[in-house]
């Protein structure tokens, strides 16, 4: 691959994650509890986040699917933020799922101190917020929002319009109380992973239960038993479920009593775990709140240790080396491989290490994302960028100038007389080439989920940071071992057919694998853009390309006005960015569209697909049907060959029919937090997913593996019908 086309790479490998700032369904204002202040003074903030009808944000631990807001501030010099001070919220079960939600309005309080140097006048306070918004029975979105408020600082203190509002607001926030009597014990020896844990309250509450902040290394389930209620104490029964480390010593959390009408009291409560401690409960504990690690299947039976999981990986990265989203880059690679093949052993040697490089640190790089992503509460899963507007133009723009330097449209230079420059450049050119050509390698294979990979990355997700990378580390060896063994053993390149003029055409002809795969990005970028939105895109790369002509045949290859050509090339390229992506297509942060509501037929006699939602596979499980759900994606080939070889045929139809199955289709093209979720619970970290759900209500579902053959599907139906 040629230096600065791969270069851009580099600029968009990892964005990874983008929010919606248009048109959120809650709005964000921030309140101030004094209009002027002294320097010393703690003034009291209050973020008010105001959510449309049916619409939910989150707690400090948003349970199985959510996850909590955030606040980064913009403060004068002098003034800082102490921790968010969270309302009690609701608790919402539903389809197993447990969720801490606020509805309607919502106040987070943040005291503000104001140390003895802040500037004294009128100062302007920022609070930039995101936050996870989910309409009741519908999608989850990411937003975010920034809200301001002006506070004069000086030698006078004098409330605020919103002091009432933020005193209301205070009452709602967990009480603490100094001789709140509630002690925790183990009930018996843990089973595995998971362990019941005992939590005695003096209360004569009728309704009590116990929200967790969470903790690392363990969870806190949540349903809560009431195991006894008799003599002014009631027992709580709560199950710990532990992913790495040792069954927790502390627990955090609030003692809950939840009225007939839906309102709670609560109370602050650090409870030491043993056999017979207890402790007192205590203020909001100091430091941000505790992330609470992924859930994880442990049924599933697909990987057993550290060890399994090791072998899994690398066995699916050596597997991806012939999956389709890497085809194209292999075809370059074999090219690369002729071209080199007269090179000297040691260069040879050298050029294999630092592709094998590239391609390991790579994995490296998206480890870390992973684990920055886990420490922030957020979601991560495999492919994760192929959902980010800004990752998917830009890697899509990348492809299709591969394809025009492969036809020869214009070259990629080092400048000036590069192409004709001293050996050593050259062989600098190459170093570099050999390593980007590694990082283009991770990028396309990354919707890939080939065989033994999943389980592999399921087990990943939810293991400690070491652990995540050396498991991605190992998957990347698994691409890079065979190109790596070619040039460790040069003689094996002798088999190769000579340089010659054919690696002209062969060159060319690689174009057409590689404009397919720009093909392919700009139809994954349909769920993102809509229809009218990817017509905008499409124009723009065909005016990329033009520039990229007018560059190739005029700047590069031409004599005279060279320099007009350049500035046309350029303004041709700025006009359509500017115009296409920007102002019709606003391709950074992209209105998310609707998803497709009643039937999807994959064809005229295909099966008759519903949207997925655990709503509707409570009703159809309820109505006694047998449920198979395909968790798919636009950018997922792996799915596609799923669906060619196993679903969409007509054994697979006639089975579904016959046991009056209803198919549900769960889309994960655009990363949605309750898809990532149920990803998760079943122990996988990205598509392809299948799952059969049996007649009876109370059986378990059926994780099908990732490859499927039409036996494997039919054997599940029939096994889910009896």
């Amino acid at each position: 691959m040629q230096i600065r086309i791969l270069a851009l790479l580099l600029g968009c490998l990892f964005g990874l994650t983008a929010s919606r700032t248009e048109a959120a369904a809650t709005k964000v204002e921030l309140l101030l509890d004094k209009e002027s202040a002294q320097p010393g003074e703690t003034v009291l903030a209050g973020l008010r986040m105001t959510m449309a009808p049916r619409w939910h944000t989150y707690w400090r631990n948003g349970g199985d699917v959510g996850f909590p807001t955030k606040i980064v501030w913009e403060l004068p010099v002098g003034v800082t933020a102490g921790e968010i001070q969270w309302p009690v919220p609701h608790k919402i079960f539903a389809n197993s799922l447990t969720s801490y939600e606020y509805g309607g309005e919502a106040v987070l309080l943040i005291p503000l101190k104001l140390g003895a140097n802040a500037p004294v006048g009128s100062q302007e306070f920022t609070a930039k917020a995101s936050w996870l918004e989910c309409e009741t029975g519908g999608s989850c979105v990411p937003a975010k929002g920034t809200a301001k408020a002006t506070l004069q600082i000086g030698t006078a203190t004098k409330p605020s319009a919103a002091a009432p509002a933020l005193a209301e607001a205070q009452k709602l926030l967990p009480t603490l109380k100094p001789d709140l009597a509630a002690t925790a014990r183990w009930e018996k020896p843990a089973a595995g992973d998971t362990r019941p844990l005992l939590i005695e309250w003096t209360t004569d509450t009728k309704h009590p239960d116990f929200f967790p902040y969470g903790g690392d290394g363990f969870e806190v389930a949540g349903p809560t038993e009431i195991v006894s209620q008799a003599g002014g104490k009631a027992v709580l029964r709560k199950q710990i479920k532990k992913s790495e480390g040792e069954w927790p010593k502390q627990l955090l959390g609030v003692l809950v009593d939840v009225s007939e009408a839906g309102h709670s009291t609560a109370f602050e409560a650090n409870l030491l775990v043993g056999d017979a401690a207890s402790g007192n409960a205590t203020a909001t504990p100091s430091g941000p709140p505790a992330t609470r690690p992924p859930a994880q299947r442990t049924d599933s039976g697909e990987v057993t240790s550290i060890w399994h999981a090791l072998v899994l990986a690398f066995l699916g990265g050596l597997i991806l080396n012939i999956m389709p989203c890497v085809l194209p880059v292999i075809a370059l690679k074999i090219f690369g491989f002729v071209n080199q093949a007269k090179e000297e052993p040691g260069r040879l040697r050298m050029l294999g290490a630092l592709y094998s490089l590239g391609v390991i640190t790579s994995f490296l790089l998206m480890a870390g994302v992973v684990i920055a992503l886990k420490r922030t509460g957020e979601s991560a899963s495999w492919g994760m960028q192929f959902g980010n507007p800004i990752f998917l133009v830009g890697i899509t723009s990348l492809v299709v100038l591969v394809a025009l330097n492969l036809f020869g449209v214009f070259e990629v230079t080092l400048g000036g007389g590069a192409m004709t420059a001293a050996s050593g450049l050259a062989s600098k050119k190459g170093a570099i080439g050999a390593f980007l050509n590694g990082v283009f390698t991770t990028t396309l294979a990354t919707p890939c989920t080939a065989p033994f990979l999943a389980p592999a990355l399921g087990f990943a997700f939810v293991q400690p940071p070491a652990s995540i990378l050396l498991l991605f580390a190992t998957i990347g060896a698994g691409l890079a071992l065979p190109y790596f063994l070619l040039c460790m053993r040069p003689g094996w390149l002798q088999l190769l057919p000579k340089p010659g003029q054919w690696m002209v055409h062969f060159k060319v002809a690689m174009g057409f694998p590689m404009l397919a795969t720009a093909c392919w990005l700009l139809w994954v970028s349909t769920k993102m853009f809509g229809r009218d939105g990817t017509l905008w895109l499409g124009l723009f790369f065909v005016v990329l390309a033009l520039s990229a002509w007018i560059w190739g045949e005029f700047v590069q290859r031409g004599s005279e006005r060279r320099e007009v050509a350049m500035i046309v090339s350029i303004l041709l390229l700025i006009g359509a960015y500017a115009f296409a992506l920007e102002r019709q297509l606003h391709w950074r942060n992209p209105t998310p569209q609707d998803q497709i509501n009643g039937i999807i037929k994959s064809s005229p006699d295909g099966i008759e697909w519903y949207p997925w939602s655990h709503e509707a596979i409570a009703k159809a499980r309820a109505d006694g049907h047998v449920v198979f759900v395909d968790f798919t994606a636009d950018y997922c080939q792996t799915c596609k060959i799923n669906k060619a070889s196993s679903i969409e045929i007509d054994a697979t139809r006639q089975k579904l029919k016959a046991i009056n199955a209803v198919a549900l289709i769960a889309d994960n093209t655009l990363f949605p937090p309750a898809i990532t979720a149920e990803l998760k619970k079943f122990g996988r970290a990205g598509v392809p997913m299948v799952l059969v759900y049996p007649r009876d209500p109370k059986a378990e579902a059926i994780l099908l593996p990732t490859l499927l053959t039409p036996n494997i599907v039919l054997e599940a139906l029939d096994q889910a019908a009896k």
